[in-house]
């Protein structure tokens, strides 16, 4: 049996093959819902190996604790079907148990071996090039990709998320033009793939075009945005692009009508509530109660430290709603994660406790010891994951720490790192003013 690209599949039954690969192609797309295809897919053939292994390989990707009983259900099935899978699909099934074990490096690598193996198996390429992202390793979104693009054309089914996750390892690696290209070759493919439009937003951030990116998504909202489990990430990057073009409130009424649209039920949806508020927060803009929101949701997370990057946002919410039990419950558990084992305990030791200690001397008005925990994180945040574009709000917090400090040597160093960058930001700008008038 082999499914829509050729790749084999142990479980003898057409219907079943079919149906799980339009579930595949629902989470290559980041269109809904791709966990209810395979929940259906499983009642009616719970001894399909492939399809356990999916909705774990789904699960695992959420970085989200919340979702861990059910992540350990699927495993415990996928392995119990191991004998009867073939080898693609033990290597998924590995895959999710070292995900599960708290070892993500080996679980994206178990991912990247099933890709050069079966170099038209496009899940294990979008759960690797997952992995990659979640550690931070921005020339391997590249890489990964690049090693099976050969055996892709047009002809192949999916051939646009291949491009679409090219682009965005292009972007991650600075190859900004190169990106641009191809997330618009991947986006005229299928206008669907949410992937390909963020890679293109992605670059229009990292290059300081905001009008030209506020026009991009909202010309092509109608396409990806319906039905979209990647919308409110899109709707955070629309908002980044508002903020940097000096509207605040039209930014916040994307937080409030698009960002928050889902009620924050998840993890991802949270980082990027957090992650705006702290920078509206930073350039002394009132947003009401929404913090409290967003607190009572993390604060069902503050004991998990399952991610030092979902921490260091969690505790963004914690220092905006002026929690300082909250603050101190969170910190206390990234502390004892990075006493631990694992992939996120590396990440909890080297950046997820100090940025968190960082935010919150910065909270407490201590912009001496918040610049004293974060610059040394600037040249090694990418090793707990993320893009550059959310890695900036180390830069943001910095660059207002030294502001409030009044040291003007230091934030006009911040300022000009920030305009080589971005020279005609009107946030950089008004950051330039301020650090000029200090004395």
């Amino acid at each position: 049996m082999r499914d829509k690209r050729d790749n084999p599949v142990s479980y003898p039954h057409r219907p079943a093959v079919d149906a799980l690969d339009q579930a595949f192609d629902l989470l290559h797309a980041y269109q809904a819902d791709p966990l209810v295809a395979v929940d259906a897919v499983i009642a009616e053939h719970p001894g399909f190996a492939m399809a356990h292994a999916f909705r774990a390989g789904l699960l695992a990707t959420a970085t989200d604790r919340a979702f861990e009983p059910e992540l350990i259900r699927s495993v415990v099935a996928a392995e119990a079907l191991a004998p009867q899978a073939n080898d693609r699909e033990r290597g998924h099934i590995a895959a999710v148990r070292a995900w599960l074990d708290g070892d993500w490096e080996r679980a994206t690598e178990a991912w990247g071996r099933v890709s050069m193996a079966c170099p038209r198996d496009l899940l294990a390429l979008q759960f690797a090039h997952l992995g990659d992202f979640y550690l931070g390793s921005s020339c391997m979104l590249r890489d990964r990709v690049g090693r099976v693009l050969p055996r892709w054309d047009r002809g192949v089914p999916g051939y646009g998320f291949v491009l679409g996750m090219h682009a965005f390892g292009l972007e991650e690696a600075g190859e900004y033009a190169r990106a641009e290209a191809r997330g618009l070759e991947a986006v005229a493919l299928n206008p669907q793939d949410a992937w390909a439009v963020h890679a293109v937003t992605h670059v229009m951030e990292m290059e300081g075009r905001p009008q030209e990116g506020v026009n991009f998504l909202a010309r092509s909202a109608d396409d990806w945005a319906p039905t979209s489990l990647f919308a409110f990430h899109l709707w955070w990057h629309q908002a980044l692009f508002y903020l940097d073009a000096g509207d605040a409130d039209a930014a916040l009424a994307l937080f409030d009508t698009q960002i928050g649209a889902g009620g924050f039920g998840q993890a991802l949806e949270l980082i990027d509530g957090s992650a705006l508020l702290w920078r509206l927060f930073l350039l002394g803009h009132d947003v009401g109660d929404r913090w409290l929101e967003l607190r009572e949701k993390w604060l069902t997370r503050v004991d998990d430290a399952c991610y030092a990057f979902n921490d260091a946002n969690a505790m963004m919410a914690f220092v905006g709603a002026a929690d300082g039990e909250a603050q101190a419950r969170l910190l206390a558990a990234v502390r004892r994660a990075a006493s631990g084992t694992g992939s996120n305990a590396m990440m909890s030791r080297e950046i997820g406790v100090p940025a968190c200690e960082g935010f919150a001397a910065f909270g407490r008005g201590d912009h001496a010891g918040a610049i004293d925990r974060l610059l040394p994180l600037r040249a090694k945040a990418n090793r707990f994951g993320g893009s550059h574009a959310q890695r900036d709000v180390l830069s943001w917090t910095l660059t207002e720490a030294a502001i409030r400090l009044g040291d003007r040597s230091l934030a006009e160093a911040f300022v000009a790192e920030r305009q080589v960058w971005k020279p005609l930001s009107p946030v950089n700008s008004a950051w330039a003013t301020r650090a000029s008038a200090l004395h």
